[in-house]
């Protein structure tokens, strides 16, 4: 389905931040790899969340779920054997499982998603499960992929960093439960280091011992390592939260959102650092962000790989800044759902953006006094895209419509029903 967004000058309200998508799904995979039951309270329901479940059911595990909490019986190191997996869209799914499923003897991941998923590559992770000793049969190192494994040994593993630190994950999730203890040694520019630091309080919560440099550029993991079941509550979302900041911050607003610690390692924090540097009136206490927004944005520059999920949104905030912003160290964006620098600043430029693209970069030269809009706008099958393209719809001229909308529940099923409660005037259409 698609969406209509129409101008909003005002926003006013309050709602309860999403629970956390990237915790959800690495709390439910060490719930997975543990003896015993675990309690997951508030976890995060999405496409992504739901095709970890999924997953990890097939492989074994037990869930029960009422609307606080998951309970989950593990498989341990022990999951079930299954011919196929299906992750739907979601790229961390994949790959995490890929390194845990190197524990099985064959399983095939299916191609659902042939136009976003389908075209991801994963040759880097690929190749590190061949030094553990898996076979892995793949499509040049895309979709569908089989992984032979049943005995991964452990041992001096290298990983590139240099397109996802995905892949580093699913190996430290993978190596604890190994007989012989690894040494992983990170090469090229580890993206997304903040994203590994989220992994790595995760598994420390798990029970398992990790000895990191402080650059993540090296991991000593002891074998023989078992998860602990334990009881796991996750925190409000800051990557889907971004998208509603930034609605209401490019218009006149007096906006709460709660549940958002003040001191969570998301490195998509920073969408309130970015903000008050853009001069909008915000403040952020006992886990409420209040933003009284005018409308009125300064340019900034922003280093975006510290907060990948949400360099989206603040390019749409920039939209309507005065002066030039400027993204860099961007380049990873392009490995998404879909090229997130190339596509969506077409799309910007579409509603009448005036963006430039680099291979790492993205500038934007602000219009403070708004786009033209009228127009149709693809998302690319892109959760973020589409929830920032929406941000700049609010303040555009003419409707926007942003097509498949619909799959903005990857991460955020109830966005636009949170934004239309804080009045944005939007509207499914077919």
């Amino acid at each position: 389905m698609d969406v209509i967004v129409r101008p909003t000058p005002k926003l006013n309200g309050e709602i309860g931040a999403l629970s956390s998508k990237n915790y959800t799904t690495r709390y439910l995979l060490v719930a997975a790899l543990a003896e015993g039951t675990s309690t997951i309270y508030y976890p995060a329901h999405s496409e992504d969340s739901d095709a970890m479940r999924r997953c990890i059911q097939d492989l074994g595990a037990v869930i029960e779920e009422d609307e606080e909490k998951a309970v989950i019986t593990g498989f341990g190191k022990s999951p079930r054997d299954v011919k196929e997996l299906n992750v739907g869209n979601a790229g961390a799914v994949l790959r995490f499982l890929m390194g845990v499923t190197a524990l099985s003897k064959e399983v095939t991941f299916v191609n659902t998603y042939p136009d976003s998923l389908g075209k991801r590559p994963h040759d880097d992770l690929i190749e590190t499960l061949g030094q553990l000793g898996v076979e892995v049969e793949h499509n040049e190192g895309r979709l569908p992929i089989t992984i032979r494994g049943g005995h991964p040994k452990g041992g001096q593993l290298t990983v590139s960093g240099e397109v996802s630190s995905q892949y580093l994950s699913a190996l430290l999730f993978l190596t604890p439960l190994l007989a012989e203890d690894s040494e992983i040694t990170v090469t090229g520019d580890l993206k997304s280091k903040v994203v590994i630091g989220q992994t790595l309080e995760v598994l420390e919560q798990a029970g398992i011992t990790i000895d990191a440099a402080e650059d993540y550029t090296f991991f000593r993991v002891p074998g023989g390592q078992s998860y602990e079941a334990k009881t796991y509550t996750v925190q409000g979302d800051y990557p889907g939260s971004a998208a509603v900041l930034a609605a209401a911050a490019v218009t006149q607003s007096d906006v709460t959102i709660r549940n958002l610690s003040e001191d969570s390692k998301q490195g998509e924090r920073a969408i309130i650092d970015v903000l008050r540097k853009m001069e909008v009136p915000l403040t952020h206490e006992n886990g409420n962000v209040h933003v009284e927004g005018n409308g009125t944005l300064k340019a900034l520059e922003f280093d975006g790989d510290a907060a990948t999920d949400a360099v989206l949104a603040m390019v749409a905030a920039a939209v309507f800044a005065e002066g030039t912003s400027r993204f860099y160290n961007v380049e990873n964006l392009r490995y998404k759902e879909c090229d997130r620098i190339a596509d969506y600043l077409n799309e910007l430029r579409k509603a009448g953006a005036n963006v430039e693209e680099r291979q790492a970069e993205i500038i934007v030269h602000g219009r403070p006094e708004g786009v033209e809009g009228g127009v149709e706008i693809n998302a690319h099958y892109d959760h973020r895209v589409i929830m920032a393209l929406t941000v700049v719809g609010l303040r555009a001229q003419q409707p926007i419509r942003i097509k498949d909308a619909h799959h903005v529940a990857k991460s955020y099923p109830q966005y636009f029903d949170h934004v239309r409660a804080l009045g944005a005037d939007v509207e499914w259409v077919k």
